[in-house]
This record gives C-alpha cells, structure tokens and sequence, in this order.
C-alpha cells in the first residue's frame, strides 16, 4: 500500500490553492491557529494559540519570532518578507537572502530561483499567487484596493513574464480577502477604478449608507488579471470578515494578526 507523503507545512496551511500549477510549484495560506500567539493575535476567542506573522500590528515580537520560526521550521528557506505599503513595486528575489532587517519595501514579489519562498502578509486584502504554467517562475501580490487600482497585479505579471519568458503563460489564484457583502467602501474607491475603466462599475452595489458602495475585490482582480491576458484564475471564494475562526480580519476587529501566503518553486 502507497503512502501519501504529506508535506511538513500540511499543519499551517489553511488553505491550498485549487489552481492548476505544476508540480514543482508549491504554495499555501496559513490561517490564524497554529501558533504562539493570544488576544487580538490569538484564537477567535482571544485564546492562546494564534499564529500571527505580522511583525508590525502590534503583537508581542517574542510571540511573532515564535511563529515566523515555526513556519519557517517546514520551509525549504526563511520567507522572503516584505515592508508592504500599498503599492505597485516588486521585488525580484535571487538566491542572496538579505539582511534580517532589510525588508524589501513593495507589495509583490517574484523569482525564477527554486527554493526562494516568497511571501505577503495580509488580513482583508488581497494576496493573489502567480506562476508560470511550465514553472520556471513565480510571484506573489498584496492587493488591497489602493495598490490594485493602481497596477500592483499587472506589474506583478509583468515581472514574472520578464522572469519566465514572454511566451509564459500565467495563472493566478485569489487567496482570502475581505468578501463583497463586508466590503463597504466610499465613492473615492469606486472612482479610482471606473475613471479608468467603465467596466468596473459591476463590481460596485449600492452600500448600506447613503454615498457607500459594496466592493468586490475579487471581481476588481479578475478584471485586471484579465487586462495582463490572465485568463486562469482560480480562488476567490472566501471572506475574512465572515469566517472569524480561520482568519485575522483588520475591518471586523480593528487590531489583528497577519497571515501569510507563500509560494516557491521546488528545487
């Protein structure tokens, strides 16, 4: 009788992406269980036990090395973290880990190199994974709203073609993100994206409040996907507002943890 072989991060992986990517391509979004950390940080209930990777939301740093240790315990290399500030730079990453204090500062990320883990940190925006079909390259990207208006997927496209060829063929997977019935934003967001194509406006309901709007990030990312010729996507089928238990949401607690998603390419 086979055994299946499971992989040493199977227990921080949340979710795996249902995407069709080559095998030597691996990837996953880690949940808000699993870890060291408590409170706001922790379990839904506040309990011990969250795994929060965010070094920058507040949470006790002994707490984060903890998890960020675990993690990278079942990695084939320390993730490559990023200093993300909604917007549209992407970081290519070599072989060379640089200094533990020298966080590139970008919303994406991608490499061709096998065994460089890249990662985004989010908890309501986007993480969006990205790789070529023969799986010579890979990339990751922070969407929230602002850097996906601006470009950050497209860019990200962009870098991972000039990586794998401009032959490649792309396909992306939406991870977690804040749901289109939580997402309630203002007449700046739904102008940032229709000033630059009509179309958008689909993505858009009638919010609860006089002036708001209800937005679909996941749609928002399908178009733009769909702009970069990203024609097979996948994901996109959850809401961090809603499903409290699995993941950190910032709109639903106002203080939270971070999860991350990770993709490298096998050596």
């Amino acid at each position: 009788m086979t055994q299946r072989c499971v992989p040493p991060w199977a227990g921080l992986a949340e979710l795996l992406p249902d995407w069709e990517a080559p095998p030597r391509v691996r990837a996953f979004v880690t949940g808000r269980r699993g870890g060291a950390s408590r409170g706001p940080w922790g379990l839904a209930d506040g309990s011990f036990g969250g795994l929060n990777l965010g070094a920058r939301c507040g949470d006790d740093p002994r707490d984060v090395t903890r998890n960020r240790e675990r993690l990278q315990a079942c990695l084939p290399s320390t993730p490559r973290w990023l200093e993300q500030v909604h917007g549209t730079a992407v970081h290519v990453a070599g072989p060379e880990l640089p200094a533990a204090a020298a966080e590139p500062c970008a919303d994406a990320a991608a490499t061709c190199t096998p065994g460089v883990v890249l990662a985004v940190l989010t908890a309501d925006c986007l993480p969006v994974l990205l790789a070529d079909t023969r799986g010579r390259a890979v990339a990751v990207a922070h969407a929230g709203w602002r850097g996906l208006a601006l470009g950050v997927l497209e860019r990200s496209v962009e870098a991972l073609r000039a990586l794998a060829g401009a032959d490649a063929e792309v396909i992306a997977w939406l991870g977690p993100a804040i749901g289109p019935r939580a997402f309630e934003v203002g007449e700046d967001v739904l102008q940032a994206f229709c000033d630059q194509d009509p179309h958008c406006a689909a993505a858009f309901a009638p919010g609860v409040r006089e002036g708001k709007w209800f937005a679909d990030l996941y749609r928002l990312a399908r178009m733009r996907l769909a702009r970069a010729q990203v024609r097979r996507v996948g994901g996109g089928g959850h809401c961090t507002v809603e499903e409290a238990a699995r993941f950190y949401s910032h709109r639903r607690d106002r203080r939270s943890g971070r999860m991350a998603s990770l993709i490298w390419i096998e050596s």
